[in-house]
């Protein structure tokens, strides 16, 4: 007897379309914070451990997060007016460049602010001359990485196209 071909699935429901691309749930963007909490709190003993010296945090950091997030920010804005007509609609592939970038930054951002905390909360009780402005610097840079999240967060939602939108 031959093979016979596998069965053909009837047509998709609307919870199984192929394709098909949807923000990033927060339990995500949660793990990829709790998992840079983790490795920002080791990162404290295990460089003095290994170098003799823990990393500082300079500003950098935060201006950079800071400078990216205004960025995400006011794309998501010009997207979302686009996408209600009042500018010209962004092509598809444009669409989906955003939306890429969009959900790369807001795990990027949710991966550092955990890590910035966790380096942060490994400082405290500490009695090093520098530790209060490792902390606050670390917190900067967790503040910042969260508004790089937020950013990103807006601009994944502002790309999302209405089901009766998807010929358009």
């Amino acid at each position: 007897m031959r093979d016979q071909p596998p069965p053909v699935d009837p047509e998709p429901g609307p919870d199984e379309r192929i394709g098909q691309l949807r923000p990033l749930k927060p339990v995500a963007l949660v793990g990829w914070a709790v998992l840079g909490l983790v490795v920002g709190w080791f990162v404290h003993p295990l460089a003095e451990r290994w170098r003799g010296i823990a990393p500082t945090v300079s500003w950098l950091p935060s201006l950079a997060f800071l400078f990216v997030a205004v960025f995400l920010a006011l794309t998501a804005r010009s997207t979302l007016r686009a996408m209600r007509g009042q500018r010209p609609r962004p092509q598809p592939h444009q669409m989906v460049n955003r939306f890429v970038a969009a959900r790369a930054s807001a795990l990027v951002g949710s991966l550092f602010a955990g890590g910035y905390v966790g380096y942060a909360l490994s400082w405290l009780g500490s009695e090093a001359q520098l530790a209060p402005e490792r902390v606050l610097r670390s917190l900067a840079a967790a503040a910042a990485a969260a508004l790089l999240t937020v950013a990103a967060g807006a601009l994944e939602r502002a790309c999302r196209v209405s089901s009766g939108d998807r010929d358009a």
